[in-house]
């Protein structure tokens, strides 16, 4: 019988970053599909790495988590470790000087990234894992939850941009975009690490 410590290393092994939104001001839909993901998160035996908020669907995502006895780890900068801000009640808290350093962390600590619905920072973060992998920096699945076509409008603008020839056909691969979390999950299960040509030539 596998023990408490056992059970631990094993869930660290398998770990999801969510990125997502903070705000408290968004339909309840968003909401539903954020608590969603948790319990599949915990329930398929990953941990969750996320940026640390109690609020929003940052909060929603960890409270799920660890409603279904998941593992939560979180990573937030000094600066935003605030009461009514911070998930003191995370099993890990990791506390950065800064937001680079922040991400960096979430960054070697995944191996899969979702994006639930979110703003600017969201976007920044995304973006900057599918540069990363479109570098070769890494090469791990990254998916966007598109609830009820909320990234639809990223979507044309990825096709906008292969359109005009500013990146290549093959980088649709990089990362995928799922219009609920069974498929979401799906994607990061039957993942491949991809062989692609890299931006940076003779990599």
């Amino acid at each position: 019988m596998i023990n408490q410590e056992e059970k631990k290393a094993q869930t660290l092994a398998k770990s999801i970053c969510v990125y997502c939104s903070s705000s408290n001001a968004i339909s309840d839909e968003f909401f539903a599909v954020a608590v969603e993901l948790g319990k599949m998160i915990a329930k398929d035996g990953y941990s969750l790495i996320y940026g640390g908020g109690d609020i929003g669907l940052m909060g929603a995502v960890a409270r799920s988590v660890h409603e279904y006895d998941g593992h939560v780890v979180g990573v937030i900068p000094e600066f935003l470790r605030r009461p009514g801000i911070c998930n003191e009640g995370c099993d890990e808290l990791i506390v950065t000087p800064d937001m680079r350093e922040r991400k960096s962390v979430m960054e070697a600590r995944a191996n899969a990234f979702i994006a639930l619905p979110g703003g600017f920072g969201t976007l920044e973060e995304m973006l900057e894992i599918i540069t990363l992998k479109q570098l070769k920096v890494l090469n791990k699945p990254i998916v966007f939850l598109n609830t009820n076509g909320f990234y639809d409008g990223l979507n044309t603008m990825f096709e906008h941009i292969f359109k005009h020839r500013f990146a290549k056909p093959d980088y649709r691969q990089l990362y995928h975009f799922a219009p609920n979390v069974a498929d979401a999950m799906k994607h990061i299960e039957n993942y491949q690490p991809l062989a692609l040509i890299s931006k940076v030539s003779g990599l």
